[in-house]
């Protein structure tokens, strides 16, 4: 048990490797998937007929699902570990968002969105918190603890860091790809057209420093715009206007065509960049998912990135979309609506293209004396072993500029008394200048104490950014389904909710988050699935209990 490491024992319950789910779905009509032998791809044989919009708006049921063909991954739910046994946590950072909005676009159509969809750290790093500019550090770290209010005998760990801004007129020249999927899943619910009036936006926030190149991609892939100065908007958005659905969906050709063109664009002291919009299903021209990731990751290698769109509800691979930004050493954001596209096209535009970090890894020592038991909400699919935390060779996550990350632990401290140590844990984080390759140079590294004098008496008396990070977290755990859920109900979080200052409360997208509260108390007709094995009456808060 000792040498298990947290990653092991996140994923011990997962019986399954990693398979992209790649499928052509609709709602008039189901074909099962067949197997492409060797490759651990499934794939649908025949395109199926595309449902009209007016089809897909009537939501209609698909094996017992309100949307055909959405392809999620179960990555289990983190243990509480015994620091007896490993007192050292480590992650790569995740600035990735669309979990959070993909759960909102269920609940906003009166669905409760499926367990697997939901990713606890995309939900907490969806929202903003305040954390102050770190000035000329490449970032700041913000870290609170404070008793859990659903958790007995343990208190929330809220680990706060804060990307180096960098304003738009320091922003290095960008030489951007755009990869738009046009197949045929593209028409429903108007997908392109949100596409469309997404990469507008973008096209606006850029200069003379930057050109613009469009590729698309259905049966096959080809190049409408060739490398093209921003300032050239007319032509560029009228090629973006010209867009039209057509045929099925060749991901492989649209990324080798797009790549071409972005390295061939690539030079030191800029930025090259694709932006894959697409609603992920991939049903042609892909015979082996390995080798196209490692082709990605070739060119990530040489600097080029990839930013992955999610569009649409029904018909979306969202392991596909994730999985791909994820290795293309980028960022992977869904949008469902425009504001969504505006805030990362035009408020967070410098952190979307430009990093001020890069293979950004965390990790906490807990003091075995002070600390018992810790638990890591969220990441399970970014954890790393201990080992990898000095190794640069190791890839993580990276920071773009004003870009924010945020992690909540639960921790148990031994006794009362344990709060008069100096400190309960030391913080460390290694990174990458955002000049160097992928497996080059060499990583940097900040330690900080976490001095037990930041550990407040209450919930109340903790900041009002911290409270929101616990709602939003424990608003995700509630919709997966966790275990150390199963005492809060959605009553106490709109509780939770309206003890926010009121400053965070009427904002737009935190008074938000209170209406889709209430549209899930509404939906979530579940049961308990731990009760009969352990009554919510007889809680252990400290183990899981194993339910057969």
């Amino acid at each position: 048990m000792k040498t298990m490491t947290m990653k092991k024992l996140a994923l011990a319950s997962l019986s399954v490797a990693f398979v992209v789910a790649l499928g052509a779905g609709c709602m008039r009509s189901y074909q099962p998937m067949a197997r492409v032998p060797d490759s651990g791809l499934e794939y649908s044989p025949q395109p199926a007929p595309e449902a009209t919009p007016e089809e897909f708006s009537r939501l209609a049921v698909v094996n017992g699902k309100p949307f055909a063909d959405m392809y999620f991954k179960n990555y289990g739910v983190n243990p509480t570990i015994d620091t007896e046994e490993e007192n050292v946590s480590t992650f790569s950072v995740d600035v990735d968002s669309a979990s959070y909005t993909l759960a909102r676009s269920y609940l906003s159509r009166g669905h409760l969105p499926e367990e697997d969809a939901i990713r606890v750290e995309e939900f907490i790093n969806a929202f903003q918190y305040d954390y102050p500019d770190p000035g000329a550090a490449p970032f700041g770290v913000q870290v609170e603890a404070f008793p859990s209010p659903n958790r007995r005998g343990y208190h929330v760990l809220h680990v706060g860091l804060k990307g180096r801004e960098v304003s738009a007129a320091q922003r290095l020249p960008t030489n951007l790809v755009f990869a738009i999927d046009v197949s045929g899943s593209m028409g429903m619910g108007n997908r392109l057209g949100m596409v469309k009036r997404s990469l507008a936006l973008l096209v606006e926030q850029l200069d003379a420093r930057d050109t613009l190149a469009i590729v698309v991609y259905g049966d096959n892939a080809r190049t409408v715009l060739e490398p093209t100065r921003a300032t050239d908007r007319s032509r560029i958005l009228s090629a973006i206007d010209a867009l039209q659905p057509e045929g099925s969906t060749n991901v492989q050709a649209g990324l080798e065509v797009a790549y071409a063109i972005a390295a061939s664009q690539a030079r030191e002291g800029s930025i090259s960049r694709i932006i894959l919009c697409s609603d992920g299903v991939a049903n042609n021209g892909i015979t082996d998912a390995d080798s196209i990731f490692e082709s990605i990751k070739q060119y990530a290698r040489r600097g080029v990135r990839l930013t992955t769109v999610g569009f649409g509800m029904g018909n979306y691979n969202d392991v596909l979309m994730e999985r791909l930004a994820q290795v293309g050493d980028g960022q992977y954001a869904y949008v469902d609506r425009l504001e969504d596209a505006r805030r990362l096209f035009v408020e967070q535009l410098t952190g979307t293209l430009q990093l001020i970090a890069r293979d950004v890894k965390v990790q906490l020592e807990f003091d075995k004396s002070v600390v018992s038991r810790y638990r890591l909400i969220g990441f399970e699919n970014r954890l790393l072993n201990k080992e990898d935390f000095a190794n640069d060779k190791v890839d993580a996550g990276d920071i773009g500029a004003g870009h924010t990350v945020t992690a909540l632990y639960e921790v148990k401290f031994r006794e009362a008394r344990a709060l008069s140590s100096p400190a309960f844990a030391t913080l460390r984080i290694r990174y990458k200048d955002p000049s160097t390759t992928l497996e080059s140079g060499t990583s940097q590294e900040v330690a900080k104490a976490l001095p037990t004098a930041m550990v407040r008496q209450s919930l109340e008396a903790a900041s009002g950014p911290t409270q929101l990070s616990l709602v939003v977290a424990l608003f995700a755990e509630k919709l997966r389904g966790s275990y150390w859920a199963r005492t809060v109900s959605y009553e106490d979080l709109l509780k939770l909710w309206g003890q926010l200052p009121e400053r965070l409360r009427t904002r737009e997208q935190v008074a938000e988050l209170r209406q889709l509260i209430q549209r899930a108390r509404e939906y979530d007709t579940r049961g308990d699935k731990f009760e009969k094995t352990a009554p919510v009456a007889n809680m252990d808060f400290d183990h899981v209990p194993v339910v057969r």
